[in-house]
């Protein structure tokens, strides 16, 4: 199958989804081989540690976190970015409010509405 975003994608036509207290994720754009994510948080509010078969690149839009990648914590503000290797373990804390933008490859089809029909 082949899935895929429009060429633009309007801000005001994105779909936001809480995915847990306080976070939530839009889908940007994406077709098979890559997904980009803004993904919300509340201050306080948790990215739980978790690990997949993707390649992420995440890059900090506004707000400050602690975020986990294997053994390594640090402290994350606006501009700053992260990589998350296939199968490494990683997680986000909002020190504040904020938003990621995260770039997933290959397409996390796990992210997709289950409605949402190929391109």
């Amino acid at each position: 199958m082949t899935y895929s975003t429009p060429a633009f994608s309007p801000a005001a036509d994105l779909r936001w989804e809480e995915t847990s207290p306080g976070v939530r994720r839009t889908l940007v754009a994406y077709n098979d081989d890559l997904l980009l994510v803004k993904v919300a948080f509340e201050a306080g509010a948790v990215g739980a540690l978790h690990q997949h078969v993707h390649s992420q690149i995440s890059y900090v839009e506004y707000g400050e976190f602690e975020v986990t990648v294997g053994d390594d914590m640090r402290v994350l503000r606006t501009g700053d970015s992260f990589y998350a290797a296939p199968n490494v373990p990683h997680g986000v804390v909002a020190r504040q409010a904020g938003a990621l933008l995260d770039s997933f490859s290959p397409l996390r089809q796990d992210f997709l509405p289950a409605a949402l029909p190929p391109a």
